[in-house]
């Protein structure tokens, strides 16, 4: 359809057109009959005309054959690939036709079913099905015979022969079980309802695996009176349309049925419900039982789906409509009842709501028009050059969010008159908000993008042809679309770096069109994959993300359809294709095209080939190896390939790496998967043996030529994925081997299979299967191989093991089997697993001269993907621990022996990958988290298993013995307890010592544990700890002395006591000193977050106390250097205390309950002083002043003010004042009065001749007793000073003098002297008696 023209030469002469004919032109010889000299086939030469499906030479004529080196992989990855052939009976009924002179216009129809991967195809009376998805081998075609419905009803039968009236739909009964079931193993059970497009009949088959035994069941759509109906409507509008009608069609035959939808009934057993739309604007509802089909006309809705337009416009098409139906692809599952649909009408897009029931109601949802006058509307109609739209076919994508149409307008250019067909898609997605599943209401999608153009000038076709065309979304590259015609043509539109690009896929006329287009599943959760196409009579093609990318070509100004193509060319220019193909065989996976899938796996961000001279200097290095094969010279290689500059790339895309990979991924070229997989696997050892023969030599190849040294000290990465083939290697032909056993223990009646053949049965068999089938869908390529010959040949990507366990673990073992069956397949995968990583660490450990310096590199078995798949199997294990009681002691412990194995092998991988991202210094606090759990759960259960062991071993003993029991529980433990030695589960480690109560075994243990922050050691004194096992602690800490010292770092109210014990005094007085002023228990460990509460210790007002007067006694004891002022602070810390208890006294019961027994910031003491109004209290405050540091009170001044006020107002000024006027205060008397004050005290406290500090400081030195006489006291400018916040009070105008005299005459008074009375004049001023 859309191919851009293209001049050929007519030469039609070709020399020795056949003189290079081969058996291996066709993809599988076994599967090949000659066919029979026959003059049903035109102009064919007297050589012999090659087969009908030989033809897809012709396609392969057009692609350039690949170079022979490795990098033809990537020429093979940007063109179409040959994935397999039709079933046998498919060809012979081909065949059978060409021998019985069928009319050339006899068509056939076929179609792909993407849920199932079933594709099926018409021919004559029959109805073939196959799975596409599987290899050749293990193909079987399921034919159904429609025989008995043409008999039945003679209408159908005048239709047959031509087949392509037939709409088919796949109906999957398996789809409730797990998905991971569909993986490898195809649909078990699966429907088929098929609608004939003229007469309306359906047909369908309840089970196609037992369509022999069961007829099928047929029923026409609509009743008489529908019928009679249709045609008096019909008659009229036929009229109508053959007047207005440009292109000439009869309406009489676009009264047929456009789309056909199945689903399942989730409450019936084989039982579904189909929906039919007609290009009479009918929907049609089936309900298919094993019984009888029901059908019924669908009402509700539908009466404005199909009118013109909202303006009875003529300029939207609206006969031959609705056109598609679909199903809304959002998170259904078969367990729903309900299951929505959208119609695309002429005009716009409908959803509906179908309760999957006997009942089958339908409501409709929502309608979003998208074709209309409206300037919002993604398409606007009434432009000039407009003259006629067709909405052709839409689809959704997998999550059900982007919905796409196809469009066609017919235009007319203004200038040259001449008219053009455009087609475009319209992208549109559900508006912000919207809820997906239970959307309601009136335009709810919006345009995601405006509409994407793919042919802006293209032939003018007509209707019958724009309506063959179907379209599909879904493929790679992500957001591409697949449009179908009815000439037999596919096309991708795929949205590449802002433009459209367009890939066509075609095959020449003898070859058949193009039948349908799928999907292949995806291999894992990111969506779909590559494009597969079914053609009529050349099999089955893929198309890869890459050939559509890299072949992608700008939309061509005109387009043609196959009409006149350069595909529609002579057979004698088809025959000088297949000369110029010459013995080219069907495109098969070789040892130079595993890289294409290894690309199309990692995702295309872009096309990223690699330079012509990355492939020079791999060419170089194979042949020169090639030549070390060959003589065992290597003269001259490093030089070579130096100048070659191939030790330029690192990883993976570095020459020498690539060549390893070349030599472990080689596919042999004898096998062959047309025998079945028995005599495939039979060759895989000896081949297995030669791949790692010649790695070897390779590695010989890299030490002789000093080519291994460069890489051991330029490119680490590369030399260790070389060596790492080698591991995988030797892993893998363990692994043949372990699958050897297990047949030969099955066949031999030590196991029985489950569901399978002896020779192909088991767990391991299973994940081989899906390992492969993995391999085959990430590289279509490979899709004509067996499973298990990718498996084992695909050495490079053992990870894809692990991988597989991880995501489809229940596909090969669950809780559905029996318990036995679980608990040796589970078995069989651990095994599995051990048995790769020993395979690795035995070829490391032979090979280590070989390896690269390992700092910072992570081991292919230290990958995530690796231990996510190790702890898959590990935890279903430990599932299984709990069912152990069902099972014989031998067995039960056969299988807590695999799990420890399988344990081991786990934490290995994980300490390798904390140890690179260590030496990387990447973050790995997460990792090791995640590490010390999944330890923890493995080695605890494990244990627990060894003493159920233990128990019942013992209960056969007469009496108990405990000898007996410590015995039996080191000799069954041991294993384990080097496994807990080995990544320091200091827990298992502790409860097997207590268990044993071996006081030397653990004293053993904490010798050999020695780590960073104290390692076994500090477990074990944490323990005691805990358990108040104080003494124990410290005696054992005496063998332990620096690994005690560690501990009680984080332990201070155990700190002292070593401390004392080693004389350390002055330290110890510190610890102490520290401990008793802790604010709350987080205080007293600086690891506390890690500590467990039980380990907290809640200290009191009295154990403070203590903890002071034994700092006290050790600071006088060590005498140090200035112990004399730690003293000092010791005693100004306990007054704090005492004061502290003075204060609590004085409060209420519920202020002191709030407090409790907590330590009070001295802060907190002076506003209790303050608050509670006392004058004992208020002169307290001072003393806190007293007893804390200068750098206290200079950052509290504004305190210490607030405590000079509260002093102030504590006396009655006014009223002493008056008494000394009143009585004539002398001196002396004054004084007397005086003392009694607060303020006297205070000032006497802080200021008098008595007044001490701990440190040594003045108060002068942050509050001033004065005002200096040079300062105005108004102005802002002065100093603050006792003074200053004196004269604020509102008794200082009259009793100011008093209140200085008592300030200054306390700040002179000598307790000790009572003689030395100052005078009235001893200060500034004169005396306020005066």
């Amino acid at each position: 359809m859309f191919s851009p023209p293209a001049k050929k030469s007519a030469l039609s002469a070709r020399k020795n057109a056949f003189d290079r004919r081969d058996e291996v032109s066709t993809p599988v010889a076994e599967n090949r009959r000659p066919l029979l000299d026959s003059p049903a086939i035109l102009n064919r030469p007297a050589t012999g005309t090659p087969a009908p499906w030989a033809s897809r030479l012709s396609v392969l004529a057009r692609i350039p054959p690949a170079k022979k080196s490795d990098g033809g992989d990537e020429a093979d990855s940007v063109e179409p690939v040959y994935v397999g052939e039709f079933p046998q009976e498919v060809r012979d009924v081909q065949i059978m036709s060409l021998q019985n002179r069928v009319p050339a216009d006899t068509s056939i129809s076929g179609g792909m079913d993407k849920t199932t991967s079933l594709a099926w195809i018409i021919c004559g009376t029959r109805l073939f099905i196959w799975n596409y998805s599987l290899p050749a081998a293990s193909r079987k075609c399921i034919i159904l015979d429609l025989t008995s419905v043409t008999s039945e009803n003679g209408e159908i039968g005048k239709t047959f022969s031509q087949n392509n009236n037939w709409l088919v739909c796949v109906v999957n009964w398996d789809s409730s079980k797990k998905t991971g079931s569909k993986v490898v193993q195809p649909s078990s059970s699966a429907g088929i309802v098929m609608c004939n497009k003229k007469t309306r009949t359906l047909v369908f088959w309840p089970d196609i695996h037992n369509a022999n035994r069961v007829p099928p069941l047929t029923c026409v759509a609509c009743s008489e009176s529908a019928a009679t109906y249709l045609r008096q409507n019909g008659q009229s509008m036929l009229r109508k349309q053959q007047q207005n009608d440009k292109f000439g069609n009869n309406f009489g035959k676009s009264c047929s049925i456009n789309s056909l939808i199945a689903s399942a009934i989730p409450s019936a057993t084989n039982s579904c419900i189909a929906l039919a739309c007609s290009s009479d604007g009918e929907i049609c509802r089936f309900l298919c039982t094993p019984t009888g089909i029901v059908s019924n006309q669908i009402e509700h809705g539908m009466s404005s789906a199909f009118s013109p337009g909202v303006d009875n416009s003529q300029l939207v098409a609206s006969k031959g409509y609705p056109r598609s139906l679909i199903w809304h692809s959002f998170s259904h599952s078969s367990a729903e009842s309900t299951r929505q649909f959208l119609l695309l009408t002429n005009h716009d897009i409908q959803c509906f709501a179908l309760k999957l029931s006997p009942e089958s109601n339908v409501s409709k949802l929502w309608s979003h028009e998208i074709i209309g006058n409206d300037v919002e509307l993604p398409i606007q109609k009434d432009l000039a050059s407009q003259k006629k739209i067709w909405p052709l076919d839409l689809d959704i994508d997998v999550d059900g969010k982007v919905i796409t149409v196809l469009v066609a307008i017919l235009c007319k250019d203004r200038v040259s008159s001449s008219s053009y067909t455009e087609y475009s898609l319209l992208t549109m997605h559900y508006k912000s908000g919207v809820d997906i599943a239970k959307p309601i209401g009136e335009k709810i999608l919006e345009r995601r993008v405006p509409p994407q153009v793919i042919i802006p000038k293209a032939r003018v076709e007509d209707e019958e042809f724009l309506f063959s065309m179907r379209l599909k979304v879904g493929g790679k590259p992500s957001g591409s679309a697949i449009i179908l015609s009815g000439d037999g043509t596919a096309t991708v539109s795929h949205y590449w770096r802002s433009s459209i690009k367009l890939y066509q896929f075609d095959l020449p006329h003898d070859a058949g069109k193009v039948l349908d287009a799928s999907v292949f599943p995806s291999s894992d959760d990111s969506g779909d994959g590559a494009w597969v196409v079914l053609t009529e009579k050349a099999g089955v093609w893929a198309i890869p993300e890459r050939a559509v990318i890299v072949g992608g070509v700008e939309p061509p100004e005109r387009s043609l359809s196959r009409k006149g193509s350069s595909n529609d060319r002579s057979l004698q220019e088809e025959r000088k294709n297949f000369s110029v193909a010459g013995n080219i065989a069907p495109r098969r996976a070789s040892s130079e095209a595993w890289d294409a899938g290894d690309r199309q796996r990692a995702g295309l961000t872009g096309v990223a080939r690699r330079s012509p001279q990355d492939e020079e200097s791999e060419a170089l290095l194979s042949q020169l190896f090639h030549d070390f094969l060959l003589s065992g010279q290597v003269d001259g290689v490093l030089d070579k390939l130096k100048n070659s500059r191939a030790f330029k790339r690192e990883g993976e895309t570095n020459v020498f790496t690539r060549i390893s990979k070349s030599i472990v991924d080689t596919l042999a070229k004898h096998w062959t998967t047309t025998r079945g997989p028995e005599i495939a696997l039979s060759l895989v050892s000896t081949q297995l043996v030669e791949k790692q023969q010649k790695h070897q030599k390779f590695l010989q190849f890299l030490a002789l030529s000093k080519c291994h040294e460069e890489l051991c000290s330029r490119q680490r990465e590369s030399m260790q994925t070389i060596m790492e083939h080698g591991e995988k290697l030797a892993g893998m032909i363990q692994m043949r081997e372990l699958q050897n056993t297990i047949s030969h223990a099955n066949a031999s009646g030590l196991g029985s299979s489950y569901g399978s053949d002896v020779q192909t049965s088991g767990a391991l068999w299973d994940l081989i299967q899906l390992v492969g089938e993995r391999s085959r869908r990430n590289t279509v390529l490979l899709m004509d191989r067996e499973n298990a010959e990718v498996f084992y040949s695909k050495v490079s990507d053992l990870e894809e093991v692990f991988h597989c366990l991880e995501r489809h673990l229940e596909y090969v073992v669950n809780g559905e089997m029996p318990a036995s069956v679980q608990f040796r397949r589970s078995c069989e995968l651990s095994s599995a697993c051990v048995m790769l990583f020993q395979a690795a660490f035995q070829y490391k450990s032979e090979h280590r001269l070989w390896y690269p310096p390992p700092e910072g590199l992570t081991p292919w078995y230290s990958k995530t993907v690796v231990w996510s798949g190790l702890w898959s199997v590990a935890s279903f294990k430990l599932q299984l621990l709990n069912e152990t009681n069902r099972l014989d002691d031998s067995v039960k412990f056969d299988f807590y022996s695999n799990l420890e194995l399988l344990s081991e092998v786990l934490l290995e991988s994980y300490s390798n990958a904390i140890t690179a991202k260590v030496e990387r210094k990447e973050d790995h606090r997460n990792l090791m988290e995640e590490y010390w759990r999944r330890r923890d759960a493995l080695l605890d259960a494990l244990y627990q298993q060894v003493k159920n062991f233990v128990e019942a071993k013992l209960q056969d003993s007469a009496k108990e013995n405990k000898e007996l029991h410590n015995d039996t529980l080191m000799t069954l433990s041991s294993k384990l307890l080097s496994i807990a030695k080995r990544h320091e589960a200091y827990q298992t480690m502790w409860s097997i010592c207590c268990d044993l109560n071996d006081s030397k075994l653990l004293q053993n243990l904490m010798n050999e544990s020695m780590g960073p922050k104290g390692g076994f050691s500090c477990f074990v004194f944490k323990q005691l700890y805990e358990r108040k096992q104080l003494s124990k602690l410290m005696r054992l800490g005496e063998e332990f002395q620096d690994e005690l010292a560690t501990f009680l770092k984080h332990h201070p109210n155990l700190r002292w006591l070593h401390e004392v014990f080693l004389h350390q005094f002055s330290s110890a007085s510190e610890t102490l000193h520290a401990l008793s002023l802790c604010k709350d228990d987080r205080s007293i460990s600086s690891m506390e977050e890690t500590e467990p509460s039980g380990s907290r210790c809640q200290l009191n007002l009295a154990s403070r106390k203590h903890f002071l007067n034994l700092a006290k006694i050790s600071a006088m004891a060590g005498r140090d250097q200035g112990y004399e002022l730690k003293v000092k602070r010791i005693d100004a810390d306990l007054s704090i205390l005492l004061l502290q208890e003075e204060i609590l006294r004085l409060l209420s019961d519920d202020e002191k309950q709030s407090i409790g027994e907590d330590l009070l910031p001295s802060i907190d003491l002076i506003e209790l002083c303050l608050k509670t109004q006392n004058r004992e209290l208020s002169l307290r405050a001072f003393d806190l002043f007293s007893w804390s540091s200068a750098s206290f009170r200079r950052s509290n001044t504004s305190l210490l003010e607030e405590c000079w006020r509260n002093a102030a107002n504590r006396d009655d000024w006014e009223r002493l004042y008056q008494m000394s006027v009143t009585e004539g205060w002398s001196d002396e008397m004054a004084l007397e009065k005086l003392k009694e004050t607060v303020l006297f005290q205070a000032s006497s406290k802080c200021y008098g001749p008595d007044a001490e500090t701990f440190d040594g400081s003045r108060f002068e030195e942050v509050l001033p007793l004065r005002l200096d006489s040079s300062e105005h006291p108004n102005s802002k400018y002065a100093s603050s000073s006792v003074e200053t916040v004196l004269m604020q009070h509102k008794d200082y105008p009259e009793a100011g003098k008093l209140m200085l005299t008592a300030l200054m005459h306390g700040s002179v008074w000598d307790a000790s002297c009572q003689d030395s009375v100052p005078t009235g004049m001893d200060f500034e001023g004169s005396s306020p008696l005066k």
